[in-house]
């Protein structure tokens, strides 16, 4: 991965961090997971972004008082790091507890775009 990918990943992962922090702080939860969603598919492939994303996912499920979400998250990030030095990770998959944490998901257009990947086929 060159410097210019992980800047523009840097990038997007920060501003998905801000969208989510503002729609948290006005309680718009769905779309605080949404945003965080969008993060943890561009962060996964790198251990340390990939393990802040849980750790903002759990975060925002303790501030919510979804105790099924906080359970995902703390597996999650547990697996996080047999996943990242295996190198077997669900491409696409969105980090929530609501999909299993070993599903490969579709990835949008856009992310694809800033991972590098065409943005015709999800072949990540």
């Amino acid at each position: 991965m060159n410097s210019n990918t992980i800047s523009s990943r840097n990038a997007f992962l920060a501003e998905e961090y801000r969208r989510a922090a503002k729609a948290a702080k006005e309680q718009n939860f769905e779309e605080a997971w949404h945003h965080l969603q969008r993060a943890h598919v561009v962060a996964q492939d790198r251990f340390g972004p990939h393990c802040v994303a849980h750790l903002r996912m759990l975060r925002l499920a303790w501030r919510v008082g979804d105790w099924r979400e906080v359970r995902g998250q703390m597996f999650r990030l547990a697996l996080a790091p047999l996943g990242n030095a295996t190198g077997k990770l669900p491409v696409g998959n969105t980090g929530r507890s609501n999909v299993s944490a070993f599903t490969r998901m579709e990835i949008e257009p856009e992310i694809r775009r800033v991972l590098g990947l065409p943005t015709n086929r999800n072949d990540g």
